[in-house]
């Protein structure tokens, strides 16, 4: 997918992304900026759980709101 159009989807599921992880900041959304490594990375911070498992629920986070990259 164009980076300028999974920037702009990414504006309209930062909420979605915080109502999920409510541990994420506005500032960490801002960083992560529609990239999912970024997220997943982030998720693993700020909830202190292990990388696999903050992929699994990105993975899932990205089916049940229909996010593309």
């Amino acid at each position: 997918m164009n980076e300028d159009i999974a920037k702009g989807n990414w504006k309209q599921f930062k909420g979605k992304a915080k109502e999920q992880w409510g541990k994420l900041t506005d500032d960490d959304l801002d960083v992560i900026d529609g990239k999912r490594e970024q997220l997943v990375g982030k998720v693993q911070e700020r909830t202190g759980i292990a990388k696999d498992e903050a992929e699994k629920q990105v993975s899932d986070w990205e089916t049940t709101h229909q996010y593309r990259w």
